[in-house]
């Protein structure tokens, strides 16, 4: 398949104040066709996206999955534990997070993740095979070292780590130091994720999160002289204050230190939801247009830079595991997001958290006094979850091929599409345009494709438009 031509966006006017002005530039044919295209949506770490889910479903339903999986004890399983606290709440955070420095407060929650774990296991049995373990957040290593080694032993006590099971853990480097990355190793893990969203300090000031490069490179040596197999940096485009010159100073920076993996998310802005947001204003954030060229600048540099473009908004050096998934048509996405080796069932704890057991998709109360109350009743904290039909499991492949192989064979489309003449007709629109190639039998997103692959999924998904609105970030 020939590759399409590559895309170059020139820096265009802003909706923010910048510290030099830059000239207005007139949109660009495919610039304005990628626009077109582009609308919020889901990010597809499942389908139905949550908002769709709108079934009954709660403990007694999750309790029925749970026995279900105690039957097949061959399956292996993830886990996911969501720890919600943050020292500091940053203005831009769309995370569920709970502002706290009182290591009792943390204590007290880890209690009761331990009661859940406890009830979990009770109901599906112990010992199970672990192939990976996430701890996400809020921020983790907000942890103290007796808290992290307790969080450890209690899930080692419950389920059997493989030898070659991935467990990763996400930092905030401004908490980070080289004794935290030490303990991190000595515990297991080896794989770590440091937040660093932007380099540049006026940004760091609009998103209300101040942390100097030369601190964040720090615990980015100290991760790496502990021996972590693989190193992510997660940054964030679309941020007030962001120009295409802040950005290239960040990527540049970026690859000097070279780590493994970089996710590069476009920022979601929805105060609606998330109160805080209200902090960030929106005068100085990028219009679509400067957006969509920044995340095109990213795709460039760090492609220049000797990464691979994997997916959504992933990249990888050559020789790690994610590439090789890739290359291999191995690579698979679910709440964790991209994920190399994944497990038939993720077991997520802690408030808010959200896993697939049995065929179910689960989620805990996010609130945090709910959750834990709802545990100290000795009940599954279970607030919603949905049992995949026939149907949802054949789009969500569907999906899910498009997402991590950029490709789609007719054999997986949805049946209400091959019943029609022509099975390919809710694509046409996206091959006339140059982003999708159809033939012999099968659907490949081109370059030009991959800027609105999110786009390109969203005609798979029966859910819409009744799951869009004010819950979805924008796909470019």
């Amino acid at each position: 398949m020939p590759a399409s031509p590559a895309i170059r966006l020139t820096p265009g006017a802003t909706s923010f104040p910048v510290r030099t002005p830059l000239p207005v530039i007139a949109v660009t044919p495919r610039e304005e066709l990628l626009l077109q295209h582009a609308r919020p949506g889901p990010r597809y770490t499942s389908y139905p996206p949550v908002p769709a889910w709108t079934h009954p479903f709660g403990p007694g339903d999750y309790r029925h999955a749970l026995e279900e999986l105690g039957r097949r004890r061959e399956d292996s399983i993830a886990v996911y534990v969501h720890l919600p606290f943050c020292a500091d709440r940053c203005a831009y955070c769309g995370c569920n997070a709970t502002v706290t420095k009182h290591a009792h407060v943390v204590d007290r929650y880890l209690d009761r993740v331990e009661a859940e774990i406890a009830r979990v296991t009770e109901i599906m049995g112990r010992d199970r095979r672990v192939e990976q373990m996430h701890w996400g957040g809020g921020t983790p290593n907000l942890l103290d070292p007796n808290q992290t080694v307790r969080l450890h032993r209690i899930l080692s006590d419950a389920f059997r780590f493989h030898r070659t099971a991935e467990r990763s853990i996400e930092i905030d480097p401004r908490l980070g130091d080289g004794a935290q990355m030490h303990l991190y190793r000595e515990l297991g893990f080896n794989r770590v994720s440091l937040g660093v969203q932007d380099l540049d300090p006026e940004v760091q000031q609009a998103i209300g999160r101040i942390q100097p490069g030369e601190r964040t490179r720090r615990v980015f040596d100290a991760a790496r002289t502990a021996g972590f197999e693989s190193i992510n940096l997660d940054l964030v485009y679309g941020l007030p204050r962001q120009t295409p010159e802040t950005l290239a100073r960040t990527l540049d920076t970026i690859l000097e230190w070279g780590p493994d993996r970089i996710a590069s998310f476009g920022y979601a802005h929805l105060p609606q939801l998330r109160p805080n947001q209200k902090l960030v204003d929106a005068r100085w954030m990028p219009d679509s247009r400067a957006r969509l060229g920044l995340f095109t600048d990213t795709v460039e540099r760090l492609e220049q830079g000797g990464y691979r473009w994997i997916g959504l908004d992933h990249f990888a050096l050559p020789g790690d595991s994610m590439s090789r998934a890739q290359s291999e048509r191995a690579l698979a996405r679910n709440f964790m997001g991209y994920v190399t080796d994944p497990a038939p069932h993720l077991l997520a704890f802690g408030s808010s958290s959200i896993g697939e057991v049995s065929g179910c998709y689960v989620q805990n109360e996010p609130h945090l006094g709910r959750y834990q109350s709802s545990v100290d009743e000795g009940e599954l904290p279970v607030v919603r979850g949905h049992r995949l039909s026939r149907e949802d499991l054949r789009r969500r492949e569907a999906i899910h091929g498009l997402l991590c192989n950029l490709d789609l064979a007719e054999g997986s489309l949805p049946e209400a599409w091959r019943e029609g003449s022509d099975p390919w007709s809710p694509l046409r629109h996206f091959e006339e345009d140059g982003m999708v190639e159809i033939a012999e039998g099968r659907a490949r997103v081109t370059r030009l494709g991959r800027f609105v692959l999110r786009s390109i999924c969203m005609t798979l998904d029966e859910t819409l438009p009744d799951a869009v609105g004010p819950r979805f970030s924008p796909t470019v």
